[in-house]
C-alpha cells in the first residue's frame, strides 16, 4: 500500500510539474505594451501642467515636458493606463522626467478589468512596494514575480525625488493570451455531456479562472448513481472541494469530506483554480496556494453519469430549477481533462448543453467600493435632507474589527437636537439615540458582523419610529418623539468624525470604522463615490476610492501548533488556549523538555507533561518521571506489563505479542535519541523451551526493534550476538550453551536480561516459538522503557582558529525560528552562527565584550536586536543566549537579562528565504569567526551534534575543557563559575544556598509576621521600555516558586503589588484549597484560579510553581497537579514594585476577600521563595540590614524545607550521569585524608620490611637439624642425597616469609 501511495504521489507531482513547465514555456511574453497606446489611454489624478500631461509618460520619450508629473498638492497621485484589452503583464520599467530633477523613488501597482474596482499588486500576501529611480534617465526594470492579467493598470507614486518632485516615464511588458470567457447570471449553467452513459477516470485535471459577484455558488458538479461525486463551490467567499470515490458511501455532499481554500473570493477579481487527481491523491490549488490531500474510501476511480455541470446543479426534468445556489459571475479558460468547455460552447458543439442565459463576454460590475483606512482619522461627510417624510440610510459593509462607528447624524428636535449613531459593538450592530437622558435609547441587532463578509444594514427614521434591519432579518424598532416636521439640512458622518470640528457636531463614542463600504443609499438615492472623489462634493479624509483593501491575515494560518487565528483590520492574533504553547504565534512550549527539568523545580516522582522537542512539531505528552538520589528516570509504559504464560507455540506458529506504548513512536524515537542511556528489561523464565535450536543455532524466539527489524540477542548492549545475559556474565548453568533455556532442562531456569542498545529500543514485538512440546512452558514479562540523562546538553565544540567553522544544512526558518545556545570565550567579538540567502540572511554574533546582536533581513532591510550586558561576556564563563523570530515579533535574551523585543510591521514580507549552509562559529567569508566554546545549540527544538561534526573539521575540537562542563555541578539554577583549580557555584539568583545551591532556606511565620521586599531593576518585571508603555498583558511575565507547610486556613502566602494598585496573590481559601488571584483591571473583579479543591493545609510540605507569560498561566502543585489558564485581555501586571510574604494591611487593595485573608496572615513555614530573579525570603534571612527588605513580627529560620531539599531539590542543570567534580573545600579534605592514609601505609611497610629482614637473618643463624659441618678437604665423591635435600629447605622457608 505504501509503495502504491508513493507511486501515486510521484506521478501526481510529475504531472503538475510538467503542466507548469509546458504552460510557462508556450511563448515569449515580454513585448512592450505602452509604446503604441493612443493619448486617451492615459489618465491621471492630476498634472502639474499641460506639458506634463499623462500621455507624455512613455519610456525614452522627450515630448512635452519629458514625462508626467502630478500636481504638488495632490497627496494621492496616480497614473492610469488602458491597455485596450485584457493582456498578460510580466514586467514594468520606469524613468524620471527627461532633463529634470523629478522622478519617483518608490511606487505601488493596482490593476482592474473595469477601471472601477481595483486590486493592489501583492507579493507574499503583502502590498508590494517597487523601488523606483535615483535620477531622471536611468531605466529601472522589475520583472513581476507572478504575472497579472488585466486591462487597466494604475501606478501610485509614494515618494519623489529629494531634489525635485515626482516625475515619471514608464513601459509595461507582456503579451496577449487566449481567453475564452462565459458569463453566468446566477440562473444558468453549462452541461458537458459524455458520449457514453457514464465515464470512469483514474486521473482528472480541472482548471479555470473565475470572478464572482457573490459569496455563494456552485462552479463544478458531477455525480454518479453508485455514489461517486465531485463538487466545487463557493461558500462564504471560500472555495470548497467535495470529493467521494467510495461507492459504498451514500451521496451526501453536505456531509462529505471536503477541503477548503482561499478567502474573500467574492471581491470581483479573477482567481485561478486547478484540481489534479491521480487515484486518491489530489492537489487542490487556489491562486497558487496548493493543498495536498488523499481522498478516503477504497476505490481509485471517479465514476460520473451522463454529464458534468458548470455554474450550477440543474434539477433533472425541471428546466430552470437548481438544487443549490448557482454561480453568479464569469469563468475563463475552463478545461476538463484537456477539453476547453467554453470554446466548445461558443462553437455550439453538441456535447455542450446550455441552461439559461450564458453569454461569452464578461459583464462589468457597477458597484464601487471605498475603504476607510484609519480608525482615528478616516471619515466621509455627506449632506442630506431630513424632512417630514423620512430619513433613510442603506449600505453594505465588511470589516474584521469588532468596534467602529458606521455613521452619525444629527436630528432636529425641540428644544435640543439629538444624535443618531449606528456603530459596531462587540461585532453586533448598536443603534442609539443620544440627547437628554429621557431620550436615550439603544437597539442591538445582528451577530458576528466582523467576519469579513458583506453585510447589509437599513436604517429608516420615519414619523416617531426608528427601525434597524440587518441582512434581511426581522427589523427592530424603537419610538422617539419631538422630531421636527419641517425640512432640515443635516450632515451624515460615515466611518468617523473629523479631528477638528468647527460649526458642526459629530459624535463618535468609540473608535472609527476600518473597513469597506459599497452600495450606499441616502434617502433612496445612490451615492456616486467617483463623483464624490472627483468633484469634492463632500468632505473626507483617509479614504481609498475604487478599492476594498480588506485582507484575510489568517490565510494561511500563521499560528503554530493548532493555535486559533483571530484578526482585526490591521493585524492578526493567535489564541493559544489549550494548545500547550505560548508566544505571539504559539511557537514556544509551556512544558519542560525532559524529566530532568522537573527535578530543577524540586518536583518529586510522578506523572508529568513534557514536550520532547520544545518548539518542534511533536506535541506534548505525558510520561512518568522517577526521581532517585543520583538520576532522574523517564519511564514509558506499554500495554503488556504483567507476566504472560506461553504454551503451545512453534517456530512456524509462534506466540506473538505486539506492544503499544503510552506515547507515539515519534515521541519514543525522540526520547531515546536525546537520552544518555535507555534500557528495557526482558524477564524470561522457561522450562523445556529453547531460545535457539540446539543443532544449528536457528532462533526459535525473537523480538522486533522500534524499526521492525528482527533481533535475536536477549541481553546487554551488544547487538548481533545470539547470546543471553548469562553468556555475557559467564554464569550460564550449562557452559555448553549461550542461554540457560537452551540446555532444554525439565526445570525452571531464567534468562532475564536488560536491553540497552539505544538504536534498537524500545521493543515493538516479541515472538516465542518453542513451547509446544510436553512440559514446555515459558513465562514472559517485558519491562517498561526507562531512560535518563540528556546527551545533548553538554554536546560542545571548541573553536581555536578564527577562520574555522562548522557547517550544517540550511535552516528551515521561513516563518519562525528560535535559537538557543551556551558559549564561553575570552575573545572581544565573533560570529556565533550565520545563514545566507540571495538577499535574506540571519546572524547571531558577539559584537563587543558586552554586546550581543541578533540580525535578520527579509529582503527589505536588516532588523537588529541588541542586548547590552552589565558585565563582560568574555570572562571565560558560560553564558546563555536565546533568539527568536516569527511573523509577529523578534526577541533576544542573554542570560537572565530582560529580553529585547521588536514587533514586525503588518505590511512587510514574512518569509525568511535562506539558501546557503548554516555556518556555526564562523561565516562563509572565514572572517570574524568565533574563538571559544559552544554547547547545546538548539534550533526549533532540534539539538545540533557539534561534538561529532567537530571531529572531522580542522580548527575545531570536539568537546570543551573546563570544570563546569561536568554534569550535576550547580543545582536549582545556580551558576557555575570557573576557577583556576576548580569551580564555585554562584547561588545569588536562586532561593537556595550551599556549595551546590541545594540548601533550602526556610522560615517560620506567625500570624503577625510578614516580609516586605522592594524590587529593583531588572527584577521588577521582565519588560522592555516599549513593553511598559503597551496596554497588553502579553508583554509581561513572572515565574514564582516556593514551598510551604501549614495547618491553618485561610492564609495569605504571597502578594505582588504594582505602583498602580494592581496585584497578584497566592493564598489558601477557607477550605485550604490554593487560589491564585490577579487584579489586572480596577474596573473589574479579580480573576481567581483554583487548581485543586482539596486542602493543602494538611501539615505536609507542598511545592508550588506559577509561570505566567502574557495571558498564558501555568500552575503546578507538587507532582500531581498541572493546570493551564488564560487571563482576560486588556490589562497588564507590571512592573511589580513590592513582594510581600505573609500578613498585609488593607491599604488601597480593592479585593475584599484578599484583605480579609491578608489580615489573618500566614502561620507555618515558607521555603525557597523566588519571584522572577528576586529571592525575598533569602534576603530576609541572610541580610536583615538590606534596605530592600522589611521584616515585621517574628521570623525564625526553620528546617521545614530540609527534607524537601534533600529529596526533591537535588537538582541539576544537565544530565545526571557521572559524578560531581570536587569543590576546593572537597579537594582539601580529600588531600588531607589521602596524606594520612599514605603515611600509615608507609609506616606499615617499613615495619613489615624490618620484620622480614629479622626473620630472614634468624633463619640463617640456626642450622637445620641433621646437617653437619664438613671439613674443607677436597673430595671427588658425590655428595650424599640428604644434604641435597637440605639445600632446598631454605628456599622453601623463604617463600613463607616472602611478601
Amino acid at each position: 500500500m505504501g509503495f502504491h501511495n508513493g507511486i501515486g504521489i510521484f506521478l501526481l507531482t510529475t504531472l503538475s510539474i510538467l503542466t507548469s513547465v509546458l504552460s510557462a514555456s508556450n511563448y515569449y511574453c515580454e513585448e512592450p505594451l505602452v509604446t503604441s497606446l493612443p493619448s486617451d489611454s492615459f489618465q491621471n489624478s492630476s498634472k502639474s501642467s499641460d506639458r506634463r500631461s499623462p500621455h507624455f509618460a512613455k519610456l525614452n520619450k522627450r515630448d512635452g515636458g519629458g514625462g508626467w508629473s502630478p500636481n504638488g498638492e495632490d497627496h494621492q497621485p496616480w497614473l492610469q493606463l488602458d491597455l485596450r484589452d485584457r493582456l498578460k503583464v510580466t514586467a514594468i520599467a520606469t524613468q524620471g522626467c527627461w532633463g529634470s530633477s523629478d522622478w519617483v523613488t518608490r511606487y505601488q501597482l493596482q490593476y482592474s478589468d473595469s477601471g472601477q474596482t481595483w486590486r493592489p499588486y501583492r507579493q507574499e500576501n503583502v502590498v508590494w512596494t517597487f523601488a523606483g529611480n535615483t535620477d531622471a534617465d536611468t531605466l529601472v526594470q522589475h520583472k513581476l514575480p507572478h504575472s497579472i492579467r488585466t486591462r487597466y493598470l494604475r501606478l501610485l507614486p509614494l515618494e519623489g525625488s529629494p531634489r525635485g518632485g515626482m516625475g515619471l516615464r514608464l513601459e509595461v511588458y507582456g503579451c496577449t493570451y487566449k481567453s475564452d470567457v462565459a458569463d453566468f447570471d446566477g440562473r444558468s449553467a453549462l452541461l458537458y455531456r459524455f458520449n457514453q452513459k457514464s465515464t470512469s477516470t483514474v486521473k482528472d485535471v480541472i482548471s479555470l479562472r473565475f470572478r464572482s459577484h457573490q459569496a455563494e455558488g456552485v462552479l463544478v458538479h458531477g455525480e454518479g448513481q453508485r455514489g461517486d461525486f465531485i463538487t466545487l463551490e463557493l461558500q462564504r467567499g471560500r472555495l470548497s472541494l467535495h470529493l467521494n470515490l467510495d461507492d459504498a458511501t451514500p451521496q451526501s455532499s453536505g456531509r462529505s469530506p471536503s477541503v477548503t481554500s482561499g478567502s474573500l473570493l467574492d471581491d470581483h477579481h479573477w482567481h485561478s483554480v486547478q484540481i489534479e487527481r491521480f487515484n486518491k491523491h489530489i492537489n487542490f490549488s487556489v491562486d497558487g496556494h496548493t493543498q495536498h490531500f488523499r481522498s478516503p474510501g477504497q476505490e481509485d476511480t471517479l465514476e460520473i453519469d451522463y454529464e458534468l455541470s458548470f455554474g450550477g446543479i440543474p434539477l433533472p426534468g425541471k428546466p430552470g430549477t437548481f438544487l443549490r445556489e448557482n454561480f453568479h459571475g464569469c469563468i475563463e479558460n475552463l478545461n476538463y481533462n484537456g477539453v476547453s468547455v467554453i470554446d466548445m460552447a461558443k462553437r455550439r458543439k453538441p456535447q455542450i448543453y446550455t441552461v439559461g442565459n450564458v453569454t461569452f463576454s464578461c459583464s462589468g460590475y457597477s458597484s464601487v467600493a471605498v475603504t476607510f483606512l484609519n480608525s482615528s482619522s478616516s471619515f466621509l461627510a455627506l449632506p442630506a435632507d431630513y424632512g417630514t417624510e423620512s430619513l433613510s440610510v442603506c449600505l453594505q459593509f465588511r470589516t474584521w474589527n469588532q468596534e467602529g462607528l458606521l455613521f452619525s447624524v444629527q436630528l432636529f428636535r425641540d428644544p435640543e437636537p439629538i444624535n443618531l449613531l449606528v456603530q459596531l459593538r462587540q461585532a453586533r450592530l448598536l443603534l442609539s439615540l443620544s440627547g437628554e437622558p429621557q431620550h436615550h435609547a439603544q437597539l442591538l441587532n445582528g451577530q458576528s458582523l466582523s467576519d469579513g463578509q458583506w453585510h447589509t444594514i437599513d436604517i429608516v427614521v420615519k414619523s416617531r419610529k426608528v427601525s434597524l434591519t440587518v441582512d434581511n432579518q426581522k427589523p427592530v424598532t424603537m419610538e422617539t418623539s419631538g422630531l421636527s416636521n419641517s425640512v432640515q439640512k443635516t450632515t451624515i458622518y460615515f466611518g468617523g468624525c473629523p479631528l477638528s470640528q468647527s460649526g458642526f457636531v459629530c459624535e463618535n463614542p468609540s473608535r472609527g470604522f476600518q473597513g469597506c463600504f459599497r452600495l450606499l443609499f441616502v434617502n433612496n438615492h445612490p451615492v456616486n463615490f467617483l463623483q464624490v472623489q472627483q468633484e469634492r462634493l463632500s468632505n473626507f479624509s483617509q479614504i481609498s476610492f475604487d478599492v476594498c483593501s480588506i485582507q484575510d491575515r489568517c490565510l494561511p494560518n500563521l499560528c503554530e501548533h493548532g493555535g486559533q487565528c483571530m484578526q482585526s483590520w490591521e493585524q492578526f492574533y493567535c489564541d493559544c488556549s489549550g494548545t500547550g504553547y505560548t508566544g505571539a504565534t504559539c511557537h514556544n512550549s509551556i512544558y519542560e523538555r525532559s524529566c530532568q527539568a522537573f527535578r530543577k523545580t524540586g518536583s518529586q516522582s510522578g506523572v508529568f507533561t513534557i514536550d520532547l522537542d520544545g518548539s518542534g512539531p511533536l506535541e506534548h505528552t505525558q510520561v512518568n518521571c522517577s526521581v532517585t538520589e543520583d538520576k532522574v528516570w523517564t519511564v514509558v509504559e506499554h500495554d503488556h506489563t504483567r507476566p504472560i504464560d506461553v504454551r503451545g507455540s512453534t517456530p512456524r506458529s509462534p506466540f506473538v505479542l505486539i506492544f503499544n506504548y503510552s506515547i507515539s513512536q515519534y515521541h519514543l524515537r525522540s526520547l531515546v535519541t536525546s537520552s544518555e542511556h535507555c534500557q528495557q528489561e526482558v524477564i524470561y523464565r522457561c522450562r523445556k523451551s529453547r531460545l535457539f535450536d540446539t543443532w544449528d543455532g536457528t532462533p526459535l524466539s525473537w523480538w522486533l526493534d522500534r524499526d521492525g527489524v528482527k533481533r535475536t540477542y536477549w541481553g546487554g548492549f551488544l547487538p548481533g550476538l545470539q547470546q543471553c545475559s548469562c553468556s555475557l556474565d559467564g554464569d550460564c548453568r550449562d557452559m555448553n550453551y549461550f542461554c540457560n533455556c537452551d540446555a532444554d532442562q525439565d526445570a525452571w531456569v531464567n534468562d532475564t536480561g536488560v536491553l540497552s542498545y539505544k538504536d534498537h529500543l524500545p521493543l515493538s514485538e516479541i515472538a516465542i516459538g518453542d513451547t509446544n512440546r510436553t512440559s514446555s512452558q515459558a513465562v514472559l514479562q517485558i519491562g517498561l522503557l526507562r531512560c535518563y540523562g540528556d546527551r545533548f546538553f553538554w554536546n560542545s565544540a571548541s573553536f581555536y582558529q578564527e577562520s574555522s567553522y562548522l557547517h550544517f544544512p540550511t535552516l528551515q526558518a521561513e516563518l519562525s525560528v528560535d535559537i538557543s545556545l551556551f558559549f564561553k570565550t575570552s575573545a572581544l567579538s565573533g560570529v556565533l552562527l550565520e545563514n545566507l540567502g540571495v538577499r535574506d540572511f540571519i546572524r547571531l554574533e558577539i559584537s563587543s565584550p558586552s554586546t550581543v546582536n541578533f540580525t535578520f533581513d527579509l529582503g527589505d532591510g536588516p532588523v537588529v536586536l541588541t542586548t547590552q550586558s552589565p558585565v563582560a561576556l568574555n570572562d571565560r564563563q558560560w553564558h546563555y543566549i536565546r533568539a527568536e523570530r516569527n511573523v509577529k515579533e523578534a526577541s533576544l535574551q542573554v542570560d537572565s537579562l530582560p529580553p529585547q523585543l521588536t514587533e514586525a510591521p503588518s505590511q512587510r514580507p514574512y518569509h525568511l528565504q535562506l539558501r546557503s549552509q548554516l555556518f556555526v562559529g564562523g561565516t562563509a567569508s572565514r572572517q570574524r569567526g568565533f574563538l571559544g566554546c559552544l554547547r547545546a545549540l538548539t534550533i526549533n527544538g532540534v539539538t545540533f551534534d557539534l561534538s561529532e561534526r567537530a571531529k572531522t573539521t580542522p580548527g575545531v575540537n570536539s568537546g570543551c575543557p573546563g570544570h563546569c562542563s561536568s554534569n550535576s555541578v550547580c543545582h536549582n539554577g545556580g551558576r557555575c563559575v570557573e576557577e583556576r583549580s576548580g569551580y564555585t557555584c554562584d547561588c545569588t539568583l536562586t532561593a537556595f544556598d550551599g556549595p551546590h545551591c541545594t540548601t533550602a532556606l526556610a522560615a517560620s511565620f506567625e500570624s503577625g509576621s510578614s516580609v516586605l521586599y522592594t524590587l529593583q531593576e531588572p527584577f521588577s518585571g521582565i519588560l522592555t521600555e516599549e513593553a511598559r508603555q503597551s496596554p497588553e498583558v502579553t508583554e509581561s511575565q513572572e515565574e514564582v516558586s516556593f514551598g510551604f507547610l501549614t495547618h491553618h486556613a485561610p492564609a495569605l502566602l504571597l502578594t505582588a503589588h504594582t505602583l498602580d494598585q494592581r496585584h497578584m496573590a497566592v493564598m489558601l481559601a477557607s477550605n485550604g484549597s490554593l487560589q491564585i488571584r490577579y487584579l489586572l483591571n480596577q474596573e473589574k473583579a479579580a480573576e481567581v484560579f483554583s487548581p485543586m479543591s482539596t486542602s493543602l493545609a494538611d501539615g505536609r510540605f507542598h511545592w508550588v510553581k506559577i509561570n505566567r507569560k502574557g495571558r498564558e498561566l501555568l500552575v503546578q502543585i507538587d507532582s500531581t497537579i498541572s493546570q493551564q489558564y488564560r487571563l482576560s485581555r486588556g490589562s497588564a501586571l507590571g512592573p511589580v514594585r513590592t513582594v510581600i510574604l505573609g500578613r498585609i494591611q488593607g491599604g488601597d487593595i480593592d479585593d475584599n476577600e484578599l484583605v480579609h485573608t491578608g489580615m489573618r496572615g500566614f502561620i507555618g513555614c515558607l521555603s525557597s521563595v523566588q519571584y522572577n530573579q528576586a529571592t525575598p525570603l533569602k534576603a530576609a534571612l541572610q541580610n536583615s540590614q538590606n534596605p530592600l527588605v522589611t521584616v515585621i513580627g517574628r521570623l525564625e529560620a526553620s528546617g521545614c524545607g530540609t527534607m524537601s531539599s534533600s529529596n526533591t531539590h537535588t537538582q541539576s542543570d544537565e544530565s545526571d550521569s557521572g559524578q560531581d567534580p570536587l569543590t576546593k573545600a572537597d579537594q582539601n579534605d580529600v588531600a588531607l585524608i589521602g596524606g594520612v592514609v599514605a603515611a600509615v601505609v608507609f609506616i606499615t611497610l617499613c615495619a613489615l620490611a624490618v620484620i622480614i629482614h629479622f626473620l630472614f637473618r634468624h633463619r640463617q643463624t640456626q642450622a637445620p637439624p641433621g646437617v653437619t659441618r664438613k671439613t674443607h678437604c677436597p673430595s671427588m665423591e658425590r655428595p650424599p642425597y640428604r644434604p641435597e635435600l637440605d639445600l632446598h629447605k631454605p628456599q622453601h622457608d623463604s617463600k613463607e616469609y616472602y611478601i
